[in-house]
């Protein structure tokens, strides 16, 4: 079973693009991370891509992102999907 552990943690915890689709590779998984407005990590897709068609079939995880009116983080976790394809 794969678990979202603090290295990756920290990888997700980044700001990138906004509203964009971003491929990584992380130690033996490739990585495709969907953000939201803000470029915050909000959909991951962890597993391997196809050389053919560059599609990363493995887990998707899907962030719980809570803010208060304020814009302070209420709740933060990421819950696993279950199996999933995505193009990159």
């Amino acid at each position: 079973m794969i678990m979202l552990k603090e290295p990756l943690l920290k990888l997700l915890g980044r700001i990138y693009e906004s509203d964009a689709m971003i491929a990584l590779r992380f130690g033996r998984y490739d990585l495709a991370i969907k953000t939201d407005g803000k470029g915050r990590a909000k959909l991951l897709f962890l597993g391997s891509k196809d050389q053919h068609t560059g599609k990363i079939k493995g887990t998707r995880f899907a962030r719980r992102l809570i803010e208060n009116e304020k814009g302070e983080v209420l709740k933060d976790h990421w819950d696993k999907k279950g199996k999933a394809t995505a193009q990159l």
